[in-house]
């Protein structure tokens, strides 16, 4: 049972679950008020009457000024420090053309703490890609980095920090390189879309009580109730042995996300739901809207309730376009849609998170001040052992239905702490889908499951959003709008498994953390393969720094380019790679507290 100690005298209080997953209608930046030296009667009149700063700036100049410091953030009834960039959180949104060279000075204010800024997705020499101990030592307190870089790609894309939880405290923003050559569509107007997650914690508060108490955020433990319903369902016998395979594990099936609205307060254009953050239009107009998750933890399912959305690139590259009423988008994915809004005035914008415990939301509108009806809220569903790859005993995996349960896989699970699960084939009987488990994963205190039988489950639109109602974006529907740019067979393979500890909250490649394992080794102008098999019960956004992920269909064709893969539950993806940028790079799970706990790797590209 989760308990919360009241707080004591003089102790700011918390605001109640609704004002909280809604925020402030006049949340945002403290405009002009630092929080470094502060005296108290400003902090006590920041909080009870925050005045706001405007929408993040636009900046398009190939040489500019960046300077990384603090400032105040309301968004919930309680000022809090925040990390921003010229003040501005999200940071300024930087606008350039493909083929300009760009000269950015990044000042780091801070009075203690070095930072740093990661240009997500951008191809770019090491040194400029702004990884501290990596290609570069990071931005000292006083010190200014000079980024210069030739911008070869066009497309959405987003910076951030990449020194412990800063990208947390508010420092990420949107970066659009505008085509050199005419789109392959047409649009009329366009909004940038940032989703985000903000917290009052502070960020490494937070990341300490995760690895104290990993389910803290999860309310919606299984009940009694729940029990009786199942027996009723699936009889004693199938209840009891659901119960006991979950109870072995350490897990629970309601543990969809390490963190969610209990502790967040979700974002669009760092406006909390109830401000209403609104982009007008024009009826009968073609309107691209350019989505980016900024988000640290939270993956994002976006509909738009009377609207078709076309998408029409992701991760910033074109695809075929494709006709959708829903997406979900992973941290760090970007996602460029074109909808014709006409015959209303206003649209939601509805962007709930994969557990259903909040969202963020704004309008599309004619003009400002109208709003439309928020939906509500998807039911919140249970993860299955199907789920997360151990067998479905011949039943489909339903919406938020239990599926089956592979019994070879649990036989002979120990209980406790560093459990693995599957080493047989799937309840299919199929061998060949059982993966290959690395040795460092056996007898692995900080590895507690393994998944007995994957596949790349490309058409699945993911737990949650299956079957219900409306068509739903998959990377199976996605083709890039080019061909193989490479064009070779990759020469070698790099086999890699996504691995953790749920209840130590402790994560990794193939059992070892980041701060054990050696450096994964390409030699430069290689084609190669990685395939990433995902053991864990969660889903991880996998970002490679550098070069392009190019994903492979289940018969290892190229499909669909990409910065970020989504890895599912249950899942064995496969993704192309051409080494042609030397130097020292990051590869990592983009769920920042996942990175942190170790789930990161260095990758080297030498001659």
């Amino acid at each position: 049972m989760n308990t919360r100690v009241p707080p004591g005298p003089g102790a700011v209080p918390m605001p109640s679950r609704r004002l909280f997953v809604q925020g402030l209608a006049a949340g945002g930046v403290v405009a002009g008020v630092a929080a470094v030296g502060v005296p108290q009667r400003a902090l006590a009149a920041a909080t009870a009457a925050p005045r706001l700063a405007g929408a993040p700036a636009v900046l398009s100049d190939t040489r500019i000024e960046l300077a990384i410091g603090e400032s105040l953030a309301n968004f919930t009834g309680r000022t809090r420090p925040a990390i921003t960039v010229n003040g501005s959180l999200p940071a300024p949104i930087l606008r350039w053309r493909e083929g300009q060279t760009v000269d950015l000075f990044v000042r780091n204010t801070l009075e203690r703490h070095p930072s740093s800024i990661h240009w997500h997705g951008i191809l770019l020499p090491a040194n400029m890609d702004g990884v501290p101990g990596l290609s570069f030592n990071g931005i000292g307190p006083g010190e200014t980095y000079h980024y210069h870089f030739e911008l070869k790609q066009s497309g959405t894309y987003w910076y951030h920090s990449h020194s412990m939880f800063q990208e947390q405290a508010g420092l990420y923003g949107a970066l659009i390189i505008d085509p050199a050559e005419p789109a392959p569509y047409r649009h009329d107007r366009e909004h940038v879309i940032m989703l985000s997650d903000w917290t009052d914690m502070d960020p490494g508060a937070l990341f300490r009580r995760m690895k104290k108490l990993a389910a803290y955020d999860n309310y919606y433990m299984r009940t009694l109730p729940d029990f009786l319903r199942d027996v009723k369902r699936d009889g004693w016998s199938a209840a009891l042995s659901d119960r006991g395979m979950w109870g072995r594990m350490r897990m629970t099936p309601t543990d969809l996300s390490d963190v969610n609205a209990n502790t967040y307060t979700y974002l669009m254009n760092g406006t909390a739901p109830a401000g209403n953050w609104t982009g007008l239009f024009r009826s009968g107009e073609k309107v691209l809207l350019r989505f980016i998750n900024g988000g640290s933890m939270t993956y994002f399912d976006v509909r738009i309730p009377g609207l078709k959305m076309t998408v029409v690139a992701a991760d910033g590259q074109y695809i075929h376009p494709v006709s959708i009423d829903e997406f979900r988008i992973a941290p760090a994915e970007t996602y460029d849609v074109i909808v014709e809004p006409s015959g209303q005035d206003a649209y939601t914008i509805f962007c709930q998170d994969m557990g259903r415990t909040g969202y963020a939301a704004g309008t599309l509108a004619v003009r400002h001040g109208l709003q439309a009806p928020i939906p509500e809220r998807d039911p919140r569903v249970l993860l299955t052992m199907a789920d997360m790859g151990h067998g479905m005993s011949g039943h489909d995996m339903g919406a938020g239905g239990h599926g089956g349960h592979d019994m070879a896989a649990m036989k002979g699970m120990e209980g406790g702490c560093g459990a693995s699960m599957g080493h047989g084939a799937s309840a299919g009987g199929d061998a060949s889908k059982a993966p290959k488990h690395p040795a460092s994963e056996r007898n692995n205190p900080l590895v507690d499951m393994q998944s007995s039988a994957t596949e790349p489950k490309l058409e699945d639109p993911g737990i949650g959003l299956r079957d219900n109602g409306r068509q739903v974006l998959t990377y199976g529907a996605m083709r890039s709008l080019f061909e193989d740019p490479d064009g070779r067979e990759p020469s070698r393979e790099i086999e890699l498994h996504l691995t953790g500890h749920m209840e130590k909250f402790s994560w990794s490649f193939d059992g070892v953390p980041f701060a054990s394992a050696e450096p994964l080794r390409l030699n430069y102008g290689e084609r190669m393969r990685i395939v990433l098999v995902n053991d864990t019960m969660m889903q991880h956004p996998i970002h490679l720094h550098g070069v392009w992920s190019d994903l492979e269909n289940a018969q290892g064709e190229f499909q669909l380019r990409k910065h970020t893969i989504d890895m599912p539950p249950g899942t064995r993806r496969s993704y192309r790679v051409r080494a042609d940028a030397l130097g020292r790079w990051a590869y990592h799970c983009h769920l920042l507290y996942h990175m942190e706990a170790g789930m990161m790797r260095e990758v080297r590209i030498e001659e």
